[in-house]
């Protein structure tokens, strides 16, 4: 730190003079500090949202997959180590109709939700 001076005021509260540019580096570290405490607080909502709905929290391998990219059914998928091909005719829809699901062109609901959850042996949680 450069040179700081401490000033005391009539009343005897102290106050601190530092130099500009290192007070801009005291508010650059404390919004930082905010922004990781920020991502922290997202983080606990996430897992306590996924471990109150019953589903608890993904494998490890999951969420690798997930962050190269994959939609979580797909990534679940892969987990299991199963095609599209063999999920589709278990979970009694149409391969197709699974790949626009994986890719997101159809959202993943109500029948085909449960059925690919119970092929799948996961919460429909992990794949809503």
């Amino acid at each position: 730190m450069g040179r700081l001076q401490i000033i005391r005021t009539p009343s005897g509260e102290e106050m601190v003079v530092l130099p500009r540019s290192e007070y801009d580096a005291l508010v650059a570290a404390a919004e930082a500090a905010d922004d990781d405490a920020d991502d922290v607080a997202i983080y606990d909502a996430r897992k306590a949202a996924l471990a109150g709905a019953g589903g608890g929290l993904l494998p490890e391998p999951v969420s690798a997959l997930l962050l190269k990219g994959n939609s979580r059914l797909r990534a679940i998928r892969l987990w299991r180590e199963m095609t599209q091909t063999e999920l589709a005719k278990q979970a009694g829809v149409g391969q197709g109709y699974l790949s626009d699901m994986e890719s997101g062109r159809r959202p993943v609901g109500g029948e085909a939700l449960q059925a690919l959850a119970a092929r799948l042996s996961v919460p429909p949680e992990w794949i809503a």
